[in-house]
């Protein structure tokens, strides 16, 4: 469908990658992976065309559609929902428009009925008299009702012009599917459904995503932009991730019994291609792990920081009770008589899409804000840290440089101390030294995990922490909250951060209620499709 011949790019006289060779075939998905500015968005745009490379070229098969999800939410601020999806298909939109134009003319020429017979015949092979049903399916699978379907794309909200948008990229059954970050943004049931049409999709699917529990569900195959080079394995995220940590193990430790790591390797293969298939990928898919070996493993030059926690102390019997906290924010109630106890062990994760409710309840409990009614009881032996989601107050106006701004939240001041925390965040050499007002929004955000880390914290409060964080960040981060023998309550995007931490859910509703469930989130999923399916 796709080939890629000695494909190089170069920015300022230096290659972001060379002599790239690659090949995707119909009916795969591929996860585009790199640390952050190693050219992932960049290779997606060459692949469309709409950036050139320095040398080499990307061959389309003729007659090839493609479809690209498109960021700028505005484009289509003129046009109904509707005909923003129906667009994905440009060519069935604009034959729909000159018949509409036909048809409207008070006398019809013979050339104008030749035409329009023409037209019909191209839009009926289009699939063009079911289009509508068909978009209206997409934008419902997505969470947007019929009622909004023929709504002006000026006056919907900005979270569901992402929905349209990605909608419009689904429509029309493409060859090709290409999207940049396709979850940001969507809550898990849109997440779920997306997955679901991409499994069943029968073109070629490129995607880059920071969502590992989506790569691990829709991909059979990871490219990884390392080294300079660009390189294709078969297989999903995790996959990919494992065997490159066993990679390294091997190179590190080249004259220690290699014999004995190429056979756990081996091994490694086997038990993957046996066992870790995913109930929802096709058999045809899984078969493709069985042609792996060892030589084709990868290697990553990639680093991770160093998440973790460690509390001053433990926490005694009572940590934190809530008992009927009501707040309302510019007339919308986002908490209504939410009432709960944090027992020892506990990590709560905050879910719903009632969002605003994460950030407001996290407000009150480190008392920046004061909640309407109710009361909050903090337990005399527990101390917490707070990651809020926007960190904008941190940073805004500093001149501070990393060493200076960390400082501030350290007991030992000395900067070789301060210095050797900020080499596990992966800030090394003169990076220290850098004023923080200038720092990227994942910079910013390993910073505010420093604090927390710095803190001796026994609870630990974070709202969307994996925001801005690359694939290797955020393992790291739910490495940390994982391992920490502390309660942790948080709020986040990542389903495997979710899924592996948190032993309590807290469902907010869209009216301000809370429910609250005892289980891991798999089975909070599993529980709310039993409840929908029952009605």
């Amino acid at each position: 469908m796709i080939t890629v011949t000695d494909l190089s790019l170069q920015y300022s006289g230096q290659a972001l990658f060379s002599h790239v060779d690659l090949q995707f075939v119909k009916g795969n998905c591929y996860g585009i992976i790199g640390a952050n500015g190693a050219g992932k968005s960049t290779f997606l745009k060459i692949l469309s065309g709409e950036l050139e490379p320095t040398s080499g070229e990307v061959s389309i098969l003729p007659n090839t559609r493609m479809s690209i999800l498109k960021q700028d939410q505005n484009a289509y601020n003129a046009y109904t929902v509707m005909d923003t999806v129906i667009m994905g298909n440009q060519r069935l939109y604009d034959i729909g428009k000159e018949k509409e134009a036909l048809y409207a003319k008070e006398e019809m020429t013979e050339e104008d009925g030749i035409r329009a017979c023409e037209l019909e015949e191209e839009y009926a092979e289009l699939g063009g008299w079911e289009s509508e049903s068909d978009a209206s399916r997409i934008l419902q699978g997505l969470g947007i009702p019929v009622s909004m379907h023929y709504d002006i794309m000026e006056n919907v909200d900005g979270r569901l012009k992402v929905k349209v948008l990605l909608a419009q990229a689904l429509f029309g059954n493409p060859d090709i599917l290409m999207m940049d970050e396709p979850t940001n943004n969507l809550d898990i049931n849109a997440v779920n459904w997306l997955e679901d049409f991409l499994l069943d999709f029968e073109g070629t699917v490129i995607v880059v995503s920071h969502d590992r529990h989506f790569l691990n569900t829709i991909c059979t195959h990871i490219v990884d932009i390392d080294y300079n080079k660009i390189k294709m394995y078969v297989g999903n995220y995790d996959f990919w991730y494992e065997s490159s940590q066993l990679v390294q193990n091997l190179i590190k430790n080249q004259n220690k019994k290699n014999e004995e790591k190429i056979k756990e390797l081996q091994e490694f293969i086997s038990r993957f291609s046996a066992n870790k298939s995913k109930s929802k990928q096709a058999t045809a898919r899984r078969k493709l792990l069985d042609k792996l070996t060892v030589e084709e493993m990868p290697a990553s030059s990639r680093r991770y920081p160093w998440v973790s926690f460690s509390p001053d102390r433990e926490v005694g019997k009572d940590i934190l009770f809530v008992t009927e906290v009501s707040k309302t924010v510019d007339g919308v109630k986002l908490l209504d008589k939410v009432s709960f106890t944090v027992n020892h062990g506990d990590k709560i994760a905050f879910v719903g899409e009632n969002e605003n409710a994460h950030t407001a309840l996290f407000k009150i409990l480190t008392g920046e804000w004061e909640p309407d009614e109710g009361t909050v009881k903090w337990g005399q032996t527990a101390t917490y840290s707070y990651f809020p989601k926007d960190n904008t107050e941190f940073f805004k106006d500093n001149d501070d440089n990393l060493v200076e701004w960390l400082r501030q939240f350290s007991s030992d001041p000395h900067e070789a101390y301060l210095r050797g925390f900020l080499g596990r965040m992966l800030f090394s050499g003169d990076d220290v030294y850098k004023q923080v007002k200038v720092l990227s929004g994942g910079e910013k955000v390993r910073c505010m995990l420093s604090r927390m880390m710095l803190s001796g914290a026994n609870v630990l409060l974070l709202d969307q922490p994996t925001n801005h964080l690359d694939l290797e960040s955020i393992a790291a981060v739910n490495n940390g909250l994982e391992a920490v023998k502390c309660n942790v309550l948080f709020s986040s995007h990542d389903h495997q951060l979710v899924q592996t931490v948190a032993n309590r859910i807290f469902d907010f509703t869209p009216d301000g209620k809370l429910v609250d469930r005892q289980m891991t989130y798999d089975e909070y999923l599993e529980r709310m499709a039993q409840e929908s399916a029952q009605g």
